[in-house]
């Protein structure tokens, strides 16, 4: 399974993003997906999770300004980021929220800065 991640860019403080995140195949099969991030330096981190029943979860970070959603019908993972903030700046991946992982896409850039 492929994952293409969208979305990222260069926003203001407090600009909001949405990241999307396509499969090659269905995702259903999957019942937690997650959005990561890696920021420069740092190692990738597991923020935002989603199950096929619709529970979520979030790093205290990014509670209440992150929202993760999935279209299991569109293969796709969305991450609506709000009230962005420089310390988000990263590059985005999705995967599976627990191993076996699936192969690792490239990712989208997210870049906060005014």
């Amino acid at each position: 399974v492929q994952l293409q991640a969208s979305g990222g860019g260069l926003v203001q403080p407090g600009g909001s993003l949405r990241l999307s995140c396509v499969a090659s195949e269905s995702i259903y099969r999957i019942n937690g997906m997650g959005w990561y991030r890696q920021a420069p330096g740092k190692q990738r981190e597991l923020v935002a999770t989603v199950n096929n029943g619709g529970s979520t979860n979030y790093i205290d970070s990014v509670k209440g300004r992150f929202t993760i959603s999935r279209d299991n019908a569109r293969n796709t993972v969305y991450l609506r980021m709000n009230s962005l903030k420089p310390e988000d700046t990263a590059v985005y991946f999705c995967n599976a929220a627990n191993p076996p992982f699936l192969s690792w896409g490239q990712g989208t850039l997210v870049t906060v800065s005014s």
